[in-house]
């Protein structure tokens, strides 16, 4: 994202019931209108170049650009010799995105593979490799997609909600879709929340 200018971070907000780094960040930058949309309305043009311009944007230090949020302010335009688009410098408001080494996080396992899951954290993925899951022997059953462990018969499916650590992250500027997050369930009060439910059922019943 060149050219860009922070201003600041402030938001936090809950997913499910584990606390993501989504932040509020406020940005100064440049937009050229180009010369065949100068007859729309300038407002909605902006806003819509601005979600083509940085939507899925990544910076490591602020995250990955969500949403546009709303345009605070749009400054006179200015052109430039031989360029027959406009220049606005406009601010803006964004949502992001940042997961953080071990950060607790929860999401939705949206695929099952022989090696483990991939768990949807909202604009990126994690992976829960097979060693990472539990400590008992996991079985990947291929016809019904899921994760079956042995002895403790748990299993994890698509559709899933687990709640895991955040143990490794790769976070790629330039190809953000290439960005790698690994989790692990092998700690105490994480793993899939049916299987949290069930522990804690357990221990409200004296079982």
């Amino acid at each position: 994202m060149r050219n860009k200018f922070i201003i600041h971070n402030q938001l936090w907000l809950s997913v499910f019931s584990v606390m993501l780094m989504y932040g509020r960040i406020k940005i100064r930058d440049t937009v050229r209108v180009p010369p065949d949309r100068l007859g729309e309305d300038l407002d909605e043009i902006i806003e819509e170049l601005l979600w083509e311009n940085f939507q899925g944007k990544l910076d490591k230090e602020y995250g990955m650009i969500v949403c546009i949020e709303s345009i605070e302010e749009i400054g006179e335009g200015r052109i430039i010799e031989g360029d027959g688009g406009i220049y606005f410098d406009v601010v803006f408001n964004a949502i992001t995105f940042k997961p953080v080494m071990q950060e607790v996080v929860e999401g939705i396992v949206n695929e099952i593979v022989e090696f483990g899951a991939f768990v949807s954290l909202g604009p990126l993925d994690g992976l829960l490799h097979m060693s990472q899951i539990t400590d008992d022997y996991l079985n990947y059953d291929e016809k019904s997609k899921r994760l079956v462990a042995k002895e403790s018969k748990k299993t994890v499916e698509e559709g899933d909600i687990v709640r895991a650590r955040i143990v490794a992250l790769s976070l790629k500027e330039k190809e953000p879709e290439k960005s790698k997050i690994g989790l692990t369930m092998r700690q105490p009060w994480l793993g899939a929340i049916k299987w949290i439910q069930d522990e804690k059922e357990k221990l409200e019943s004296g079982g």
